[in-house]
């Protein structure tokens, strides 16, 4: 039985897929109120505790305390309820890089009670406008540094009624931190339930149309009372740093939830590349990092250089598979282990960890506290120890899709089916084997192969086209796309460029293909449909 909602608007609750259509929930040892607002725990809460003078966010060249944070959100929270008119239940779209205002933002609006939308900077318009349609966003605030898409969507929406700009360098200079510095510092933050829905994470499947997971106020609470204390063993002493955006669900728990929760800081870069994030290490000591193994090659090779990455304690790698020889290396350099995980954006977080104590190499590890995790094959049934399988996990968080007949894909007999093969060994741990759709993962992003076909159909010379991922020593794999012509294009480096360019325009930049083939056609079976196992064979 759910509890009774504070939101007035009831989106978010009345797009809940049926309870019977969940997950089994396992939530023992995860108590919270009934009433619990998370934005609340993570800030004033944790002033009342005493942490009111220790760093909170550093960005921008700035360290803010949580005090301050707490402060800055409030005064946020009042002009969205008081100017902009958000209610509680409002879908709130946030765009912007890795930075303390969007931190702010997002904890802002927890506390007016809107379902929070997070979105990566990248995006183009109609990837927007296909996130704002989905979830029926109503507001949305933007980096006033990245309107230009935003407004372009907000154009053509017939939902997104107010788009608001705030000031991502920590000048307070745009339209809402105005209107917020004319705010007194106290806020009464809605009376959320621990179930209503304070998130939407948006992922691509293997369609490329777009899917919201829902989360509510504890699942926010649970990824870090659960997988950060137990597995990284975060304290106040903690300095957290990393690459994944905010925007993505890993992003948000391991540079925002995971040390705010515990009285710890993050440092937030805009630009998060190895060199950049090697630089806040050693100039703020950091101790626990999250990113892909192509930074850490990157570091591990700035290490031999002399760079000081000592002061890390916690090397946390996810978003795609950690070598055996970057496993290897890390250790033999630093003397410590790196972390494999794995998560799903449809569990918020990760569930299956290596431990300190408890870590080898081509090995993800054992369920966090709170998850179980088999292997089954296609009908369900666990298959027998050392066989590859489908990987189903169930746990305090899980599934739940917006409005979305996948939830059935998803959700089988309430275990969660993360579309990963793994294998599971005589003594429990769990070794990846492949993802099982056509998800491509490149340097930690997912990237739908569909996606990329559509952007590249829609250049006048494509007659045909077909993606699939290619091993990368660097990135995992890359986007390859193989192309088919229409009569008279001729093919060659320019042209390769012009479909590269013209990727990056109609979709996020990320997902553009790499490697470029042209083909006089495309393997397909006897029903039309394409070969792809065959293009990933002459990879």
């Amino acid at each position: 039985m759910m509890r009774a909602s504070a939101h007035t608007d009831s989106f978010a609750r009345d797009n809940l897929p049926p309870e019977e259509s969940w997950p089994d929930l396992i939530l023992d040892g995860f108590d919270y109120p009934d009433r619990l607002n998370a934005a609340v725990e993570l800030t004033d809460a944790m002033v009342a505790r005493g942490f009111g003078d220790h760093t909170a966010l550093i960005g921008n060249g700035r360290r803010r305390t949580y005090k301050e944070l707490a402060d800055w959100t409030n005064r946020l929270a009042r002009a969205l309820v008081e100017n902009l008119r958000v209610k509680p239940g409002n879908r709130v779209l946030i765009r912007s890089a890795n930075n303390p205002a969007m931190v702010a933002c997002w904890l802002a609006a927890t506390k007016a009670g809107a379902v929070v939308v997070n979105t990566m900077p990248m995006l183009r318009a109609g990837e927007l406008s296909g996130i704002v349609d989905k979830a029926e966003i109503s507001h949305a605030l933007c980096d006033t540094r990245l309107m230009d898409e935003l407004t372009a969507c907000a154009k053509t929406s017939s939902y997104l009624r107010s788009v608001v700009g705030f000031d991502g360098t920590s000048n307070h200079d745009a339209e809402l931190d105005r209107l917020a510095l004319e705010k007194p510092v106290q806020f009464d933050a809605v009376d959320t339930a621990q179930d209503d829905v304070a998130l939407l994470g948006f992922t691509s499947g293997t369609t490329g149309s777009p899917k919201a997971t829902m989360h509510f106020h504890r699942d926010l609470l649970i990824i870090a009372d659960g997988y950060a204390r137990e597995v990284l063993g975060v304290t106040p002493e903690d300095i957290f740093v990393g690459s994944p955006p905010l925007a993505f669900t890993f992003g948000l728990g391991g540079l925002a939830i995971f040390p705010l929760r515990f009285g710890a800081a993050a440092t937030l870069l805009e630009t998060a590349s190895p060199p950049n994030m090697i630089e806040i290490i050693e100039k703020y000591r950091a101790t626990v990092c999250f990113t892909a193994p192509t930074a850490y090659r990157a570091m591990l090779a700035a290490m031999e250089e002399g760079a000081d990455l000592s002061s890390l304690r916690a090397a946390v790698s996810a978003g795609e598979t950690l070598p055996a020889p970057v496993y290897h290396d890390w250790q033999k350099q630093t003397g410590k282990p790196m972390l494999d995980g794995i998560g799903a954006t449809e569990l918020l977080h990760i569930f299956i960890s290596s431990r300190f104590d408890d870590h080898r190499a081509a090995c993800t590890g054992k369920p966090v506290g709170g998850y179980e995790a088999k292997v089954v094959d296609a009908e369900g049934a666990e298959v027998p120890r050392g066989t590859v399988g489908r990987l189903a996990v169930r746990g305090p968080t899980g599934c739940r899709y917006l409005a979305d007949a996948r939830q059935n894909d998803y959700v089988t007999d309430g275990w969660n089916i993360t579309g990963d093969s793994f294998s599971m060994d005589e003594d429990g741990y769990l070794h990846f084997a492949a993802r099982n759709d056509d998800m491509i993962i490149s340097s930690g992003y997912n990237i739908a192969g569909p996606e990329v076909e559509a952007a590249l159909m829609s250049h006048a010379h494509v007659a045909e086209c077909a993606v699939v991922g290619a091993p990368d020593p660097e990135r995992g794999s890359i986007v390859q796309a193989h192309v088919v012509l229409t009569e008279g294009a001729q093919p060659g480096a320019d042209l390769v460029e012009a479909l590269q360019t013209h990727v990056k325009e109609q979709i996020a930049p990320y997902k553009y293909p790499r490697d470029i083939r042209f083909v006089a056609e495309l393997p397909k079976t006897a029903t039309g449909k394409i070969r792809r196992f065959a293009l990933r064979e002459t990879s």
